[in-house]
């Protein structure tokens, strides 16, 4: 079952090439962070890893030399250009409910600011279908806006979430953007992502949270 459109709930703009040009800047993300991470956790030039919502492919590219084969998915057509553009990958246009992997089942699933579109009955489903999808002890990597604090701490927490965000839109998310993302978005906390996790069929071996206590990293492994 399948009837939740991911194009359609990915957000506009990032459907928009205009900013999806300037994404990677905005987003300030430090890619070799997370490929010593993926190296660390096994991935070699044997290993298969598959990005969903890879937007414009930069884990992707960056992981590329040291993997065997790397697919990124996502299903907004702007980011799968950028990506293509980069070069030494495969780009799928798909999404986490929609994805069909061909060949041998992946060591390696990783997720960047992706899974937040999804309410939470459709990430139930989606990390369902990556435990499908994932070889025997395979990893899950999932960084994404995840609230980890008390509802009764919900104003102190988005008080000094939004305060500390740029007023340039190219440098980085504007308070408006940070809450128009918890008007319309589906971050969820991480005391319901996390059952989530475990209920999908995954063992959380690593849990990080930010200092913002709204971003988190788990690093899970298909049990």
């Amino acid at each position: 079952m399948n009837s939740f459109d991911e194009r359609a709930h990915a957000g506009p703009e990032n459907l928009d090439p205009g900013y999806v040009a300037g994404y990677d800047r905005k987003t300030g993300f430090d890619v070799e962070t997370d490929v010593h991470l993926l190296r660390e956790l096994g991935l070699d030039d044997g290993s298969t890893i598959v990005d969903l919502g890879a937007g414009t492919g930069l884990l992707a590219a960056a992981v590329a030399p040291f993997a065997r084969r790397v697919v990124a998915v996502d299903p907004s057509p702007a980011m799968l250009d950028r990506a293509r553009a980069r070069g030494g990958f495969e780009v799928v246009d798909a999404g986490f409910l929609s994805y069909q992997h061909d060949g041998e089942a992946p060591q390696f699933v990783y997720s960047r600011n992706a899974l937040h579109h999804l309410p939470d009955f459709w990430k139930a489903r989606a990390l369902e279908r990556v435990r499908e999808l994932l070889a025997p002890g395979g990893a899950l990597v999932l960084r994404d806006l995840v609230y980890c604090f008390e509802p009764h701490e919900t104003d102190a927490v988005f008080g000094a979430w939004f305060s500390s965000a740029p007023t340039d839109v190219r440098e980085g998310w504007t308070r408006n953007e940070l809450e128009a993302h918890v008007r319309s978005e589906h971050s969820t906390f991480s005391w319901l992502l996390e059952p989530l996790l475990e209920h999908s069929g995954f063992d959380i071996e690593d849990r990080w949270y930010a200092d913002s206590r709204v971003y988190a990293r788990h690093v899970c492994r298909k049990q």
